[in-house]
């Protein structure tokens, strides 16, 4: 009944779920990414990925559209959201969230999404 559709509706929009938010362009997806993913993983954390919405030029080579199509191949578990092109994360005090850099290791932090748009252009 009605009711019961309400009922679902908000408790799936509603529900009380913690992510660990990324944010970044995806310019491309890469390995690093993948094993940042996989590393919240682990902890037992759900992933948000925010996808700074950046235009397209030549730093930006892929559309909203194509980034979101490939992370949702890659990263089927994940949430994703559009941002607007961020500049800046900003807190004030402790307010129920962790700011959390993740070293992966020498060889993955090697990885970098400009060197590898240069030879898609190619």
């Amino acid at each position: 009944g009605v009711e019961e559709c309400v009922k679902q509706i908000l408790q799936k929009h509603h529900a009380n779920q913690k992510y660990s938010l990324f944010i970044g362009r995806w310019q491309p997806l890469h390995q690093g990414h993948l094993a940042l993913f996989d590393k919240m993983r682990q902890e037992g954390r759900q992933i948000l990925i925010g996808i700074r919405n950046t235009g397209i030029d030549q730093q930006n080579p892929y559309s909203v559209e194509e980034r979101i199509e490939t992370i949702k191949k890659q990263v089927p578990d994940a949430e994703v959201v559009v941002l607007p092109d961020i500049e800046a994360v900003c807190y004030g005090r402790k307010v129920g969230y962790e700011i959390k850099e993740i070293k992966l290791g020498e060889e993955l932090e090697k990885i970098s999404a400009t060197e590898i748009r240069k030879t898609l252009k190619g």
